[in-house]
């Protein structure tokens, strides 16, 4: 017989915390919404349901802490490679390595949370990036800063154009976008209408 403690009492606190949050992530990935369980992950994180309703009372405020950490851990830092395009790009590039293959998944694996609990992609998200200014934010403000942009801030829809014409793009083919896509993206439709915007003289209604 092992002499070594149930796993529950060799952890505590934070580090109980993100093992259970850890397998919380596995079973939704592996299982979907409908089997993602406080029983399911109790068993799959070695811990008592006791301990798992102590902090979230419900499996909704567990799928949102879960996703709320995951997006924590896989936070994307705003790059700069010292130009508008450059950033841009680059922001782009590492969405699309790292984050293409969620999209379908989610998509099938979160159907039942979205029919059940009329949960949106929109809320999963607010909940998937950090508070505060988003990347493009950042990018626009060195932009803006170095002189790249003209005087007039770019409305909140233009800024979010090209993660939201590369999440179009993953979503319908379920495969990461090509080079040329991403591209396409930020000289063809991006720049040219940021900075016929940041410079226009014609005044906004």
């Amino acid at each position: 017989m092992s002499s070594r403690p149930p796993a529950q009492s060799r952890r505590r606190g934070a580090a109980l915390e993100s093992a259970i949050l850890d397998a919380a992530w596995d079973q939704l990935l592996e299982a979907g919404y409908e089997r993602f369980t406080i029983d399911a992950i109790a068993s799959r994180s070695e811990t008592a349901r006791s301990v798992l309703y102590r902090r979230w009372p419900s499996r909704m405020d567990l799928l949102e802490a879960t996703i709320r950490r995951r997006g924590q851990i896989d936070e994307i830092k705003a790059p700069d490679t010292g130009s508008l395009r450059g950033d841009v790009l680059a922001v782009l590039h590492e969405v699309n390595d790292r984050r293409s293959g969620l999209i379908g998944l989610f998509t099938v694996r979160l159907s039942a949370y979205f029919d059940q609990e009329g949960g949106t992609p929109a809320r999963f998200r607010t909940l998937f990036l950090p508070e505060g200014r988003s990347l493009m934010d950042v990018i626009v403000e060195r932009a803006a800063a170095r002189g790249e942009l003209g005087p007039n801030p770019l409305p909140e829809r233009i800024k979010a154009l090209p993660s939201d014409l590369l999440r179009h793009d993953l979503f319908m083919s379920m495969r990461p976008a090509s080079p040329e896509a991403i591209a396409e993206i930020v000289d063809g439709v991006f720049l040219p209408l940021a900075m016929s915007v940041a410079s226009s003289t014609r005044p906004r209604e």
